[in-house]
């Protein structure tokens, strides 16, 4: 019975060309597969040598040259602290802490000679001069920005204040306490913010704990809402927006152009903002 010619099956003589282009076929895959695998196997040599040196070499870069620049990777170092624990600032903070000792203890003499003058004009005037006792913890949060700034300058200045001879009774617990309403609006910030507002902040608050502190316990005979307790609170807060905060941002300014903080964080905020404005 004769096969019709669809279902024939087709045979391949030796020597045909069909048979020359199969295997031509199986050589060039096999040559493929050979010079992959060498390639494979000669970058995974490289890597491993590269590894070894402490270098890291892309696919892309070692399949295309041999000569291959690559840098060296570093562990990553510590980020900045938000710690006061770095010596330049424990050492600037004693500095600065001790210049302000100094401040207090002068001011304790000028005090003396102005408050008749002020307080016969206005009884309570004279609290808008009392900002020159605290503004230490403002001016230091803003030069080292760091947690517990102010009130390790207001330590170190009240028991510089002390050796020199301190008239006045106030101790390292109520220092301790400024220090802390003086951190309060950059603590809220998260130490990310420094400027004049916010410092403006901190010296209002510092002036409120003081005033009111006075007044339940120095002033006991005076009422708050007294002409003297009313004026006194007045005064205590425009001396603290003023002194505390005014007159510290711009002695901050002051400091950092001579170059003294150009090692600090703030001194080369202060640096990189006039080179955007220049």
């Amino acid at each position: 019975m004769a096969i019709p010619p669809g279902l024939r099956r087709s045979r391949i003589v030796r020597g045909s060309p069909r048979v020359h282009a199969v295997r031509s076929q199986q050589g060039t895959g096999a040559s493929h597969s050979r010079t992959s695998s060498t390639t494979e196997s000669s970058y995974h040599a490289r890597r491993r040598e590269n590894v070894g040196h402490g270098r890291h070499v892309g696919t892309e870069g070692c399949l295309r040259s041999r000569r291959i620049v690559v840098p060296i990777l570093r562990r990553p170092g510590r980020g900045p602290s938000l710690a006061l624990e770095d010596g330049d600032d424990i050492a600037v903070g004693a500095a600065l802490g001790v210049a302000c000792g100094l401040v207090f203890w002068l001011f304790n003499f000028a005090y003396a000679w102005l408050s008749p003058i002020i307080g016969g004009i206005l009884p309570g005037l004279a609290s808008i001069l009392y900002p020159l006792w605290y503004f230490s913890g403002t001016l230091a949060v803003i030069i080292l920005r760091k947690p517990g700034a102010a009130v390790y300058v207001n330590l170190v200045g009240s028991a510089a204040e002390m050796l020199l001879g301190n008239q006045f009774s106030f101790g390292f617990a109520s220092a301790a306490l400024q220090g802390v309403f003086a951190e309060l609006p950059f603590a809220l910030t998260r130490y990310r913010v420094f400027n004049l507002p916010i410092s403006m902040t901190s010296g209002a608050l510092v002036a409120l704990e003081y005033g009111v502190y006075l007044m339940l316990f120095r002033y006991r005979g005076v009422s708050f809402l007294s002409p003297r307790g009313v004026i006194h609170m007045i005064s205590e807060l425009v001396g603290g927006v003023l002194i505390a905060g005014v007159m510290s941002w711009y002695l901050y300014r002051a400091i950092a152009a001579t170059g003294a903080l150009d090692r600090f964080a703030s001194g080369r905020a202060l640096r990189d903002d006039a080179d955007r404005r220049g």
